[in-house]
């Protein structure tokens, strides 16, 4: 598995991902998910086998009461590359690129029936602060989840 960094070349292939991860209302569209992959603030790591998308990530940061704080927009992996740590890995990469923007901390939502991804996340140190209701749909609830950063932590 190689991982990179996103180019413009890749749009196709990451918004194709988008489509079989996600349905409406919880699909991100077109523009605002080439907004996040393009803006200033922001790193898209791409997970590639073969020449062939296998997954992605796209974190983002903004200047905070207390610093710089990082927030994992999304980790899509297509479903026939799931189970072997490649979202993993896409977690170790935008945590760096959080550090690498001097982040203090890095924050998500989750989607509270998502167990694996829930998993994957407490395995990285991520703890539950929150609960949102109906943050995905009506009666689909988000959990939001934090990790403080070691800024002096190589990055990636």
């Amino acid at each position: 598995m190689l991982y990179r960094p996103y180019t413009a070349n890749d749009f196709a292939a990451l918004y194709a991902v988008e489509e079989i991860c996600f349905q409406p209302p919880s699909r991100f569209g077109r523009g605002y998910m080439r907004h996040l992959v393009s803006a200033a603030n922001s790193a898209t790591w791409i997970a590639e086998e073969d020449g062939a998308l296998a997954g992605f990530a796209i974190v983002e940061w903004s200047r905070r009461r207390g610093g710089i704080s990082a927030y994992i927009q999304t980790i899509e992996v297509a479903p026939e590359q799931r189970g072997h740590g490649v979202g993993s890995e896409l977690l170790c990469r935008v945590e760096g690129s959080a550090r690498t923007a001097q982040a203090v901390t890095i924050w998500l939502h989750v989607d509270a029936q998502n167990l694996q991804a829930i998993r994957l996340y407490e395995a990285h140190g991520y703890g539950c602060a929150g609960r949102e209701e109906d943050y995905y749909a009506s009666g689909r609830a988000g959990l939001l989840y934090a990790k403080r950063l070691n800024t002096e932590s190589p990055a990636n």
